[in-house]
């Protein structure tokens, strides 16, 4: 029989394309190699990890695949009375983005140029409605068999704040996915929170302090590369949004190779920093083609494709890497996270 590895995951948020996190997750919990002991997540990354949390109390890992299934049908079924759709044209020639969709450009320029605490004063959002009705946050604070810790980022300080398993509610998770152009602020325990992304996105130390298993996987969502420069207004600011919701984990990575070396180098070890493997699933292939405005596309089809992507780039890592797991590191981080050419 194949031996059963214990992994940590590590979650990016990116709207949408949290779809392509769906399948992964949906892959590595149909592999009966594979124990998930911990999962930190940011924004869509802290939603998929509730979920499964939450279904986990409830039955085993096929019950957490289909509540992830569940969940991103809701998502698709109450973005259908959207104004935020693809043109005809778009649709026509399998284009999912949404840069020409009217709703869209609407909400993009209203979102530049008048505070939320303005257009939408009553502070609606869909989304929290759907993640209140599938997760049962009861269950996630009691899931006995998953760590969990989602990020957000404390407006006043601008400082990280890392929500654990024990302390996890409706507003930390909704905190986590705040976009501030567009939601107001949440508050907990009287202070103001914006999306996780800012200061971690998603968050590796938890799962370094934490949890035992000594392989963090990070699922990767958010293109770190882009041929073309940008030379639109739009593209600009989509390009700039890109490298500030990866610049922390950019961080992070490098302040951990920098002490993992700095320990090789004396003979000693540091604390959790000792032992900890590195490997990551990127949606580069499937998503860094995608444009921006495709993180609000929530058509079925659209997250379907996303799902089937996920599960294609999961099955491939594994295949490739499953007996490194637990021996060493698979992901090179001079190369991905460092510019190595500058």
């Amino acid at each position: 029989m194949t031996e059963r590895k214990r992994i940590d995951l590590a979650l990016q948020g990116g709207g949408a394309h949290g779809a392509f996190t769906w399948g992964v997750l949906d892959l590595l919990l149909e592999d009966p190699r594979i124990d998930i002991e911990g999962i930190s997540g940011t924004s869509a990354g802290a939603m998929n990890a509730a979920v499964i949390a939450d279904a986990l109390t409830r039955g085993n890992e096929q019950t957490a695949r289909d509540a992830l299934h569940d969940f991103w049908s809701a998502v698709s079924q109450a973005g259908i009375t959207s104004p935020i759709k693809r043109t005809l044209l778009d649709a026509w020639l399998g284009n999912w983005s949404l840069d020409h969709s009217p709703g869209y450009v609407a909400m993009d320029l209203m979102g530049r140029l008048v505070s939320p605490y303005q257009f939408n004063p009553l502070n609606l959002n869909p989304l929290r409605d759907i993640v209140a009705e599938r997760v049962d946050f009861d269950h996630v604070r009691s899931c006995p068999s998953l760590k969990l810790f989602v990020a957000a980022t404390n407006v006043r300080s601008g400082k990280q704040r890392i929500f654990r398993r024990e302390e996890m509610s409706l507003d930390a998770v909704m905190a986590s996915a705040c976009i501030p152009s567009l939601y107001q602020a949440v508050e907990i325990d009287g202070e103001a929170y914006w999306d996780g992304g800012y200061m971690g996105n998603p968050s590796l130390l938890p799962l370094m302090q934490h949890c035992s298993s000594r392989d963090i996987v990070i699922v990767q969502i958010n293109p770190i590369r882009r041929e073309q420069v940008p030379d639109t207004a739009a593209e600009i600011h989509n390009r700039l949004n890109e490298i500030t919701f990866n610049a922390s984990l950019i961080k992070e990575m490098r302040l951990i190779d920098m002490m993992q070396k700095l320990m090789v180098s004396q003979g000693v070890e540091i604390g959790c920093y000792a032992g900890t493997l590195f490997h990551r699933i990127g949606g580069d292939d499937a998503l860094s083609e995608l444009s921006a405005s495709s993180k609000l596309n929530t058509e079925w089809a659209f997250l379907c494709h996303l799902r089937d992507q996920g599960r294609k780039a999961a099955a491939a890592w594994l295949g490739e890497h499953f007996d490194a797991l637990g021996c060493h590191s698979t992901l090179d981080t001079e190369s991905v996270y460092q510019d190595t050419e500058a």
